[in-house]
């Protein structure tokens, strides 16, 4: 009795190591990011990832019927990432009773189409108001109390103040650790679903904060320590624009709102940001919890370099100026990301300060996102680039469109362009003004490059060409794999002693096949100059050949 007592306890112990490791070796292949040099990588099964993404309409994921002729088209355009959503109101359709049906089979086509899920949660807000809550939620407005105006009159907008909005946050939270829990079981090991957005463009519309009686007295209230002890533990980190503030009034580390960062439409945005970073960050944590896939914040920006009015855009959200109050109030939200339609050139440098990665959920399609797409991954080793409503995109219909071919050739140079992210060896040029000149240092070379100028030589350009822009990734001292979108013109100067003059030595068109180059035509005058010797001409890129990659090298001389 004794020997089968023991033979069972080992039996049992055995079993139970072996589901240890099981579990160990699921966790361990979640989606997740890591740091290559100054980058931040998403790691999909082990391979670093850049997300090609499309994003669909925010009605369009209600319908599994509606979608069914959609999936096709996404792999025509050479996706590798869509962008669906998942809406607590459909989600708990009655408090405590969950249906993910539409999860399932958004889950189910993707697999089908050999394309990855980053799934956005439309949950306590959707571009600032509470439209996709339950209807449960909706109509019990003392459990679940609206933000107000100043007269007293309550918006279609949850409060996120906190202790005041708890029961909102906490019946969120539940249902996204219960959405999390799901996805875990459905696809903990074939990671379709790659990373998750909480909420969208959260923010108070109409006003610059919340103005029940509640928030107004959290705001006369102190700071809380929890952000005061962030502030003054990365006091000379911060954002510049958003340290200048505090110290304007003079560092304060304890007081009122108004007391620490002055009396201003800014500082009403400040205390909204620190609630909902709280609330959201809340929400996260408890999907986390269950399964802990990368998880963004999306940001509904104002226009770059004009009065921000609080408000008229929600006043709250993750916007730059405001990132480090997000950072202390939701730490496991891992990005805070911008949707960007306009501005992109500033607005991306932003994203990327205090080593925050970049990733673009809702953007333009067409040429003017092929241009955009090149340089944000190509200058600031974005994570992924989002078009916003692909199903109504007419740009997207046609497989030949600008964005569909560069997608495909970012897949097809994906391996070396993860290869060489945060090394320096790889950037991007966006050229979105006539007369633009931009110079980007990039090896041993400056690149100076600008929109092409008309010449006998080239076919008259396309009308209405919005954009140009190129990727540049350099594999050797005097040599460099390059995509574009967009006619324009690359001048090379030498930055190391040596000959003085630059030139362009074969132009190579190509593709990868299985991670092997290919090489097509070798390209002509047209190309590397007749009379502008040394520059890279680039009309290729509406050459619609099959190859959309070129391989260049270069030499010096006097």
């Amino acid at each position: 009795m004794k020997v089968q007592n023991t033979l069972c306890c080992i039996f049992v112990c055995w079993l139970g190591w072996l589901t240890v490791q099981s579990k160990a070796q699921s966790d361990s292949g979640i989606p997740h990011l890591r740091k290559q040099g100054t980058a931040t990588q998403l790691i999909v099964d082990g391979k670093p990832f850049v997300a090609l993404a499309g994003e669909l309409g925010n009605d369009a994921s209600t319908s599994l019927e509606y979608l069914r002729p959609i999936w096709p088209t996404l792999v025509q355009v050479n996706l590798n990432t869509v962008l669906p959503v998942a809406y607590w109101e459909l989600l708990e359709p009655e408090e405590g009773k969950f249906d993910f049906t539409l999860v399932d089979g958004i889950i189910e086509e993707a697999r089908r189409h050999n394309l990855r899920v980053g799934l956005l949660w439309f949950a306590s807000w959707k571009n600032g108001v509470s439209s996709f809550a339950p209807v449960w939620a909706k109509k019990d407005f003392k459990r679940f109390p609206r933000a107000q105006t100043k007269k007293g009159t309550g918006l279609e907008i949850f409060s996120a103040i906190e202790g005041y909005g708890d029961a909102t946050r906490d019946a969120d939270a539940r249902a996204f650790a219960a959405l999390m829990r799901h996805i875990k079981e459905v696809d903990g090991q074939q990671h379709t679903v790659i990373m998750m957005q909480v909420e969208n463009e959260v923010g108070v519309l109409g006003d610059s904060r919340d103005r029940s009686p509640a928030a107004d007295k959290a705001f006369a209230g102190p700071v809380p320590k929890d952000l005061m002890d962030y502030l003054q533990k990365n006091k000379d980190t911060l954002v510049p624009e958003f340290r200048q503030v505090w110290e304007a009034n003079g560092f304060k580390t304890s007081g009122t709102w108004e007391e620490v960062f002055g009396q201003s439409a800014a500082t009403d945005e400040t205390f909204m940001a620190w609630n909902y970073a709280r609330y959201i960050g809340r929400v996260a944590e408890a999907g986390k919890a269950e399964y802990p896939l990368p998880m963004f914040v999306n940001t509904w920006l104002y226009a770059f370099g004009k009065p921000h009015q609080p408000g008229r855009t929600p006043s709250g959200g993750a916007l730059p100026h405001l990132m480090d109050v997000w950072r202390a109030g939701a730490p496991r939200i891992d990005i805070l990301s911008p949707d960007l339609y306009s501005d992109f050139v500033p607005f991306s440098a932003q994203y990327t300060r205090s080593g925050n990665p970049l990733f673009i959920p809702e953007g333009q399609g067409g040429a003017e996102g092929a241009a955009r797409a090149l340089y944000a991954i190509g200058r600031h080793d974005a994570i992924g680039y989002s078009v916003f409503a692909i199903e109504n995109n007419s740009l997207w219909q046609d497989p030949a469109n600008d964005l569909g071919r560069v997608y495909k050739a970012l897949s097809q140079l994906m391996p070396l362009i993860v290869d060489h992210q945060g090394k320096g060896m790889m950037t991007g040029v966006l050229l979105e003004e006539k007369g633009q000149i931009e110079k980007v240092r990039l090896g041993d070379y400056t690149m100076s490059a600008t929109f092409i100028r008309e010449s006998g030589n080239l076919p008259p350009p396309p009308p209405a060409v919005p954009r140009a822009g190129a990727l540049f990734v350099l594999t050797a001292p005097d040599e460099l794999y390059v995509i574009a979108s967009g006619r324009m013109t690359i001048t090379f100067t030498p930055n190391t002693p040596g000959p003085p003059l630059v030139g362009v030595a074969t132009v190579d068109e190509g593709s990868f096949v299985d991670g092997r180059w290919v090489q097509g035509r070798r390209l002509d005058h047209r190309v590397t100059g007749s009379y502008d010797v040394g520059a890279l001409r680039m009309p290729f890129a509406y050459d619609r050949s099959e190859h959309s990659i070129l391989r260049v090298t270069l030499y010096r001389y006097q």
